[in-house]
C-alpha cells in the first residue's frame, strides 16, 4: 500500500462537558497538528498516490471550517463531543467526500501535544 501524507494545523476552542474529562470540561483552546494520508494499493496512471499540491489544498480547505471556531457551535459536532477522536473522524470523512481519484483509504492523525495523538483510518475499498 502506498501513502502520501501532508500536514497542517488548526486552532480551535471547545469544551468536553463530562466529568470524565476533568479540567477539559471547561471551555479551552487547542492547536491541533493534523496529518492526512491518502492510501492506494497501486499508483495511478501518473505514478503517484495523489497530487501532493492537491492533497495539501484539500486538507487546508477541510480545516478552514474549523479554524478559530468554537467546536461546541460547529454543526459537525452538534450531537457529540468534539473529542480529538471525533475531530480525526470528521476530517477523514470530509476528505473522502472531496476525493474523486479512487483512493483506497485515508488516515488522519490529530496531534494535540507532541507526546499525544489520535489516529483514524477510513477504508474506502468497495
Amino acid at each position: 500500500m502506498f501513502g502520501l501524507t501532508v500536514r497542517d494545523h488548526v486552532m480551535v476552542a471547545h469544551s468536553l462537558p463530562d466529568p470524565f474529562f476533568g479540567p477539559a470540561q471547561a471551555l479551552h483552546g487547542a492547536t491541533y497538528v493534523i496529518e492526512a494520508t491518502w492510501r492506494r494499493r497501486e499508483l495511478d496512471s501518473h505514478g503517484v498516490v495523489v497530487d501532493i499540491g492537491a492533497a495539501g489544498q484539500s486538507l487546508s480547505e477541510v480545516l478552514e471550517s474549523l479554524r478559530y471556531t468554537n467546536l461546541d457551535d460547529h454543526p459537525a459536532f452538534a450531537d457529540r463531543l468534539s473529542t480529538t477522536e471525533a475531530v480525526a473522524a470528521h476530517v477523514a470523512h470530509a476528505l473522502a467526500e472531496r476525493d474523486d481519484t479512487g483512493i483506497d483509504g485515508i488516515g488522519v492523525v490529530v496531534r494535540e501535544h507532541p507526546d499525544a495523538w489520535v489516529t483514524y483510518d477510513l477504508d474506502l475499498r468497495t
